[in-house]
């Protein structure tokens, strides 16, 4: 079977995809405004060694795999590519077609972090979050703009810009905390410090945030010191479970649960 055809096969019928690779296949909705390019056979070995979306994404990290057209449209046809509709009969062909492929393993591109340690013990998740973050300031600020907000926005209005979402969702945080002047704030894996400086100039309160990135640490340290707000709040370069002091009177987390687990 030729490599595109298997693809196509793959992400069956209902998705309007085409697909061409490297041996001269194509298949799937020739003319589609969204194509999957296979350029090498390492794009199948990584792909057979993490069937889905962990496959897929690291065959175009690596250069071995490219979508031509809209990614957001590339990635909400094949989100749930998993081949479960294929009969046992098809999914023994494949077997059959490309075991030599699948059985080369392929090691995953050097730009993903192997982790070492306890899951979730202090030195290792302090090197998750600098492997994630510590790549430099200067990019996140061209990728997130001047609030710095990594995580979602929230448009009070259809016309509202990205700035104004992400202040929005900032104060949307403060008010379902209930914050009032004189109240002691902690803000659990702060980012660049975006929800403490939030907090502390609109609702009076004193503020503490921890991140485990130290470019984040400098930026948030130097945005409190740029606003005057260095006797009201800190950005400390610490882990979550290192903050000594207790009894505060509201504690915010903004995309922290997702690194951590629920547990």
């Amino acid at each position: 079977m030729k490599i595109a055809n298997a693809m196509a096969l793959v992400a069956g019928a209902d998705h309007s995809v085409e697909f061409t690779a490297y041996d001269g296949s194509h298949a799937g909705v020739g003319g589609s405004d969204v194509r999957i390019e296979v350029r090498s056979p390492r794009a199948v070995s990584l792909f057979l060694s993490a069937p889905g979306e962990l496959g897929l994404a690291r065959a175009y990290v690596a250069g071995e795999l490219e979508v031509v057209g809209d990614m957001y449209t590339a990635l909400k046809r094949l989100s749930i590519v998993n081949g479960d509709h294929l009969s046992l009969r098809a999914k023994l062909r494949l077997l059959k077609d490309f075991a030599p492929l699948a059985l080369r393993r392929e090691k995953p591109p050097p730009e993903e972090i192997r982790l070492r340690g306890r899951r979730h013990s202090r030195p290792r998740d302090s090197e998750a979050i600098s492997h994630h973050y510590d790549v430099s300031n200067r990019f996140y600020d061209w990728v997130l703009g001047p609030t710095m907000a990594y995580t979602c926005a929230v448009f009070p209005r259809p016309d509202a810009t990205l700035e104004e979402a992400q202040e929005e969702k900032f104060d949307l945080v403060c008010r379902k905390l209930g914050l009032a002047p004189g109240m002691r704030l902690l803000d659990v894996g702060c980012g660049w410090g975006g929800m403490v400086v939030h907090a502390v100039k609109n609702f009076g309160v004193t503020a503490i945030g921890v991140t485990l990135s130290k470019q984040q640490a400098d930026w948030g340290q130097r945005s409190l010191a740029d606003a005057g707000l260095e006797g009201s709040a800190q950005i400390r370069l610490c882990d979550y479970r290192e903050v000594s002091e207790a009894g505060f009177d509201a504690v915010s987390s903004i995309g922290l649960t997702e690194h951590i687990g629920k547990a």
